[in-house]
């Protein structure tokens, strides 16, 4: 399988028949689809449509997308998890963000149907779950919030991008 590297903005879809390994924040207008794992490598990911990796998500910040998220494998972000409008979120293995989980229909996590899992493997964790159903697997808030001290943000304004670290 290939590896692809890919950042920035991205009209229309992205399709990817291998691993994707972001190397700056991946805004999709549509839908990502890709055959092996997505690892964010520090940086966010989000979709106007759908997100789906045949093995699993990574994310060191946020996984966003207007539609589903679907890993074959695990989902994990550093920060938060959010599928939009009526849809849901499903993972053969664990769903782990540091903040909050939200959608609006069903969350699934370990339905994985290549071998027996463990409790841990179909556990969904979060601080908060904003919204949304469990529908498969076992709900752990850990209700604590995460200090932003440390976090690296960045804006841009008239075409240049400031970066600044929390204190």
């Amino acid at each position: 399988m290939n590896t692809y590297t890919k950042e920035g903005t991205i009209k229309g879809e992205l399709v990817v028949d291998g691993d994707l390994i972001l190397t700056g924040n991946l805004i999709v207008e549509k839908g990502i689809d890709v055959k092996g794992s997505i690892d964010c490598a520090g940086y966010s990911i989000e979709a106007g449509y759908s997100i789906e990796a045949g093995y699993s998500i990574k994310a060191s910040y946020s996984i966003e997308a207007g539609g589903s998220i679907k890993a074959g494998y695990s989902i994990e972000a550093g920060d938060f998890i959010k599928a939009g409008g009526s849809y849901g979120i499903s993972a053969g293995l664990s769903i782990t963000a540091k903040t909050t989980i939200s959608c609006g229909l069903n969350i699934y996590a370990g339905i994985c149907t290549w071998r027996e899992i463990t409790d841990a493997e179909k556990t969904i964790t979060c601080s908060k779950l904003e919204k949304g159903n469990v529908a498969y697997g076992l709900l752990k808030e850990t209700g604590i919030t995460p200090s932003l001290s440390g976090k690296e943000v960045s804006v841009t304004v008239d075409g240049k991008t400031y970066t600044a670290v929390i204190k």
